[in-house]
């Protein structure tokens, strides 16, 4: 056994660990304030992550809150249980030569003291360890235990902190040919050490960004990596990545045997599983990003592990950090790292169930995606739309199978088709039109999948702006529902062909073909597709100046949501009520309809139904004579459309509205103070603009937040608080009720306001504010 030990005023007898450590200040902090409150703290998190190096940084850290001394003991050659407390005694150079027992021995010698205790590596040793820990706390009331350990030892006085992959390059194209994230000076610093003179170039700046990345900023793989820079160049290293446990292996004999290569510490890992989690573990890795509890029990049971154990299973891989662990906007989540994933893969394929596991979760997300087709319109609309986004990489591998087998490419046609909401509504629209060709071209015959899948894709064309394209597809889809008398194709084909209409302004041939798409879903009880059509009557019918039929029709439509609790089809209809409200001269009621639109759609961070409200409320205000707010919502409408590349899209009818508000609110305020205003209506915050569109109190105004002095707006200052607690920017999005785009803006706005380039930085920001009483 090894031992280590830290004198309290002789730092040059500090471990190696110490001597280049990397970043983490945010995690030393919090690892530092945690150990204050409680008498022990553990450490988690896969092996290679840094939990030993983060555990000694903290020790040295402590030296002089701990007078009577910090000791390391390193636990992972320690192979028998019994030897325990010897070790501990080895290591803090205890000598007695009596009989007495070595705990006996041991509590004696701390008796008054106050001392820190770090345990590393206790995984393996996880009960010994936990008995020894609480009876040493019980016996010693000043002591304090660092323990690091694959899972937690779960004993009363424990906390346990996940310790993080290192922060990672944000990809976002900094010019600087330097290192911009604690993993790329992590692998900058060991790449020195093995090649004098290396450096982040502007050459090679992408290429280890990338090496970082695909890494996931795992400290144990960026040097593992970085020692193969003396005889590849960063940009091989890139290439030969995908052959991770091959490459990544070092020949050093002072690491330790499980440190050797990456396959070694999974080794050690899946040695600490017993046979049903070491079976969940190859089964799991089928899933691509993320999953929840449901999808383990869908996809795993069976052949071995009942349904009923999948949660304990999953529980044990997540203590042993096989699994971590993810708070999802509904639903707790769960993921693989890469290395353990690939790890879990080829135990999958030795096992010769892998073609089995494959099927059944290809099916699982088959039948997750027509579960959310069916419960398309409903209260549960807005939890499908979030449940499919956090399963897109899933849903995309599933398709993924059902086109590479040619007798299941209509299934996965069909599967692509029940995913059409969730192509439009968030950012997957192109990618959702290649999977529905790509399926057309594999399935050729005319039936009622290729009909449905036809309409699909139109519709998707017409967002896009693809007139002739869709007017193609939609052709074909009618003569095959025609000839097969599939009515609900025909209704769609119907509403869509209207949409093409009124962009090329034939208005009597639209609303002929909405009133038929009407018609058409009233017989098959389609509810979305009548509240789709309705929406669609009532703005042509509003352009006509038909302003009794309009409203009529927006307002059917918005009672079938009201009886449904449908939310979205319910924001967009109040929309196109809203356009004739104003016509009509209403400005406060089109306000309040476009700004709870506008609402719920931004909530759904669909930008598509923001971009049209924010639209119609700059009209309401040019028409009201207030032309600044026009002009500023001019500006923030702008962006909106910028972002989704698509001006009106799907709305072509409203341009002329579109244009003679420009016009109006030009004239009224000039051409300068116009192109100012507009300007700083665009370069809002999200949150800020979002609070103008609805009149309310903007996020960075008034006394609480931010100090005077601080160059960030209340609401940064709130986000800055959030990521000095180690949110990530779902959590941040979650806490704030905002989208997980907005909240990403903000954490980026802050780095540059502040200069810095990693959300330690934040932290170590957020926490000097708060000593100053700033």
């Amino acid at each position: 056994m090894s031992s280590n030990v830290l004198h309290r005023r002789r730092t040059s007898n500090l471990p190696a660990e110490l001597t280049s450590f990397v970043g983490r200040r945010q995690e030393i902090d919090t690892v530092r304030r945690v150990l204050s409150e409680s008498r022990m703290v553990t450490l988690t998190g896969p092996g290679g992550v840094g939990k030993t190096r983060l555990a000694l940084k903290v020790a040295d850290c402590l030296q002089r809150v701990f007078p009577d001394g910090v000791w390391f003991i390193e636990l992972a050659s320690l192979d028998r249980p019994e030897l325990l407390v010897h070790a501990i005694v080895e290591a803090l150079e205890i000598r007695d030569r009596s009989s007495r027992p070595p705990f006996e021995v041991l509590t004696e010698h701390l008796d008054g003291s106050r001392t820190l205790i770090v345990l590393d590596n206790c995984e393996h040793l996880v009960q010994a360890c936990a008995v020894l820990a609480d009876a040493l706390l019980t016996a010693v009331p000043e002591l304090r235990i660092l323990a690091t350990s694959r899972q937690p030892l779960t004993i009363f006085a424990e906390r346990t902190l996940a310790v993080p992959p290192l922060a990672l390059p944000g990809g976002n194209g900094r010019p600087l040919a330097t290192a911009t994230s604690d993993a790329m000076r992590l692998f900058a610093e060991r790449a020195q050490a093995v090649v004098p003179g290396f450096a982040v170039t502007d050459e090679n700046r992408d290429a280890v960004e990338r090496i970082c990345q695909r890494l996931e900023g795992i400290p144990l793989a960026l040097e593992l990596a970085a020692v193969r820079l003396r005889v590849l160049s960063a940009h091989e290293l890139l290439d030969r990545l995908d052959d991770r446990f091959r490459l990544l292996t070092t020949r050093s004999q002072t690491v330790l045997p499980r440190h050797q290569t990456l396959r070694a510490l999974v080794d050690w890992s899946h040695a600490l599983c017993d046979e049903k989690e070491r079976l969940l573990w190859a089964r799991i890795s089928v899933f691509n990003g993320g999953l929840d509890l449901a999808a383990a029990e869908a996809v795993c049971a069976g052949d071995g592990i009942a349904e009923e154990e999948i949660v304990d299973l999953v529980a044990g891989l997540v203590e042993k950090s096989v699994l971590t662990r993810e708070e999802g906007p509904s639903a707790v989540r769960y993921r693989l790292l890469d290395v353990i994933r690939e790890y879990g893969r080829e135990r999958l394929a030795e096992s010769g169930q892998e073609a089995t596991l494959r099927r059944r979760y290809r099916d699982h997300y088959r039948r997750l995606a027509a579960d959310a087709c069916a419960n398309l319109f409903g209260p549960s609309q807005v939890e499908w739309f979030t449940r499919l986004r956090a399963d897109h990489p899933n849903l995309r591998a599933a398709l993924e199978h059902h086109h590479a087998d040619p007798d299941d490419a209509a299934t996965g046609l069909s599967m692509a088709t029940d995913l059409l909401y969730h192509w439009i509504s968030s950012y997957y629209l192109g990618e959702g039109r290649d999977w529905l060709e790509q399926g057309l071209a594999a399935c050729p015959r005319p039936d009622a999948v290729r009909a449905r899948a036809l309409w699909t894709c139109g519709w998707i064309a017409i967002i896009q702006g693809d007139l002739d394209a869709a007017e193609s597809m939609l052709e074909e889809s009618r003569a095959i529902g025609q000839r097969l008398g599939l009515t609900s194709v025909q209704g769609y084909v119907a509403l869509y062909t209207g949409m093409i209409a009124v962009s090329r302004d034939q208005a009597e041939a639209a609303i002929a073909c909405y009133r038929e798409a009407v018609a058409k879903h009233r017989t098959t009880g389609d509810l979305a597709g009548l509240v789709l059509s309705l929406m669609r009557l009532a703005l042509a019918y509003s352009l006509r100046g038909e302003s009794e039929r309009a409203v009529a029709a927006a307002e059917e439509g918005i009672a079938e949501c009201d009886a449904h609790g449908e939310g979205w089809h319910k924001a967009y209809t109040m929309f196109a009520l809203g356009v004739e409200v104003w016509r009509q001269g209403d400005l406060r009621r089109a306000a309040s309809l476009e700004q709870e639109s506008l609402r719920f759609n931004h909530a759904l961070d669909d930008r598509l139904g923001v971009a049209v409200a924010e639209e119609v409320l700059a009209w309401i205000a040019a028409t009201g004579g207030n032309h600044e707010r026009a002009a500023l919502l001019i500006g923030i409408r702008r962006r909106t459309w910028q972002a989704i590349r698509a001006p009106l899209s799907g709305y072509g009818n409203l341009v002329p509205y579109h244009d003679e508000c420009e016009a109006r609110v030009r004239a009224a305020l000039g051409d300068e103070a116009f192109g100012a205003t507009v300007r700083r209506g665009a370069s809002m915050p999200d949150d800020e603009a979002l609070a103008y569109a609805l009149e309310q109190p903007s996020p960075s105004s008034g006394p609480p937040g931010a100090a005077p002095d601080s160059p960030l707006t209340r609401r940064e200052t709130e986000v800055a608080r959030l990521v000095a607690k180690g949110m990530s920017n779902r959590q941040i999005a979650t806490a704030l009720v905002v989208a997980e785009r907005t909240a990403e803006g903000h954490v980026e706005r802050i780095l540059h306001k502040l200069g810095f380039h990693s959300r330690t930085q934040i932290a170590r920001w957020v926490i000097e504010q708060e000593e100053t009483g700033n």
